[in-house]
């Protein structure tokens, strides 16, 4: 969506009109549901993570700088929503625990069944947060590095450095399974 509409969809909604808002809902909840859903390996954390997105971004609409992409806005917001779930909950499980439940989940929503594949999903969760999050922005929402330092606000030249290294990990994960 083009950002002189997203920035129109908020005039709207700001004004009164909330029926404008779940244009909003309906452009980017699969993005943001794939993101929760590869963060935490769970269909059913991912579902309460996206509603909760939608809903914080509904309360604090009035904070979003039209000068900027929605999209951009409210996937920080989804960040840190996941990032304070897993902060919360203590998210003890180890990464074998959390991989082993996103192949046993019985559940999966329709847009968990647009995840590629299980596999590379299973050594994303053995990544520690930042390399996960990252790598999932970059290679499964195909976000520009520019994007990305925005949502997360480090440098350019950091962004490209952790994403090059979260993949240097993965290759060590995927070399470790063939052994």
């Amino acid at each position: 969506m083009d950002q002189k509409i997203e920035a129109d969809i908020v005039a709207r909604v700001l004004k009164g009109d909330r029926q404008a808002y779940a244009l909003l809902v309906e452009e980017y909840k699969s993005p943001i549901y794939n993101l929760a859903y590869r963060m935490t390996g769970n269909s059913e954390d991912a579902d309460d993570l996206t509603q909760e997105t939608f809903i914080h971004a509904y309360q604090y609409l009035w904070r979003y700088d039209t000068h900027r992409k929605f999209f951009t806005w409210l996937y920080t917001l989804a960040l840190n929503l996941i990032r304070s779930h897993f902060k919360k909950n203590k998210y003890n499980k180890s990464s074998e625990e959390l991989s082993a439940h996103l192949l046993s989940d019985k559940n999966p929503s329709p847009e968990t069944e647009l995840i590629e594949t299980q596999e590379i999903s299973v050594y994303l969760l053995r990544l520690e947060y930042e390399s996960r999050a990252l790598l999932i922005m970059k290679f499964h929402q195909g976000l520009t590095f520019e994007e990305i330092a925005q949502i997360t606000g480090k440098s350019l030249s950091a962004v490209k450095m952790r994403i090059y290294r979260g993949l240097e990990k993965l290759k060590e994960l995927l070399r470790e399974s063939q052994v």
